[in-house]
């Protein structure tokens, strides 16, 4: 295997989250992303400016959110066959935070969350053609049960199969990707407004919460460190 293969591995999210240097990012169902506080738009359009200088930038080419006093991180590879991370974005990672703390600022992954809109489809090919057609979205690799938006800001949508009608449960539910130490709290502040506890037969990876209409939603964690021995 040479270099530039071993750096092009696939890698899981337990991997990433293992590694050293990465404390101010989080996977999450996008990706690892990272936010940064800068305080203010010209400060965080400084940062953008020396993200694009560093090497393997532009060969990876994060996503980059531009706000008003912050800046939103992604880093995630899409082609034909692969959605997901490799050894490359871990050392790009690194080098982000490097800049970041040269320029003085400083990262909240608390704030990091991804949102994926998910459709219970009982058949899957004519629901999607309507939703990406509808959307102006595009297929995720050939999956053919996940739609994204093609400038890579709305949220996903995910077609879940389904081999019976489910008339007594919505259809349509988002599912919410938060940082893996941020669950809980995320979790309680939701059954703290109203909410309640579906299941949780796949904690401490995915909880299925309702609203106080029986409306779904799910939280999601993706890469969640194993414990230390």
């Amino acid at each position: 295997m040479t270099f530039a293969e071993s750096k092009s591995e696939r890698i899981r999210p337990e991997r990433f989250h293992g590694s050293a240097g990465v404390e101010d990012w989080r996977v999450v169902g996008e990706g690892a992303c990272a936010y940064f506080r800068t305080g203010s738009f010209a400060v965080g359009a400084r940062f953008v400016g020396a993200i694009g200088e560093l090497p393997g930038a532009e060969g990876d080419h994060p996503d980059v959110d531009v706000r008003q006093d912050a800046v939103v991180v992604r880093l995630i590879t899409v082609t034909d066959d692969y959605y997901g991370l490799t050894e490359r974005h871990v050392e790009l990672a690194r080098r982000i935070s490097a800049v970041a703390r040269t320029l003085g600022i400083s990262a909240d992954p608390s704030a990091v969350q991804t949102v994926q809109v998910t459709v219970d489809a009982l058949e899957g090919p004519k629901v999607v053609a309507f939703w990406r057609a509808l959307l102006g979205y595009q297929d995720r690799a050939h999956s053919g049960e996940d739609l994204m938006d093609p400038l890579r800001r709305g949220a996903p949508f995910y077609f879940q199969p389904m081999d019976a009608p489910r008339p007594q449960r919505n259809r349509v539910h988002i599912d919410v990707w938060v940082p893996y130490d941020q669950a809980e709290t995320r979790i309680a502040a939701a059954l703290a407004a109203g909410g309640r506890l579906v299941n949780d037969a796949d904690a401490p990876s995915n909880w299925v919460l309702a609203d106080p209409e029986g409306n779904e939603a799910c939280i999601g964690v993706a890469g969640r460190p194993a414990p230390m021995e």
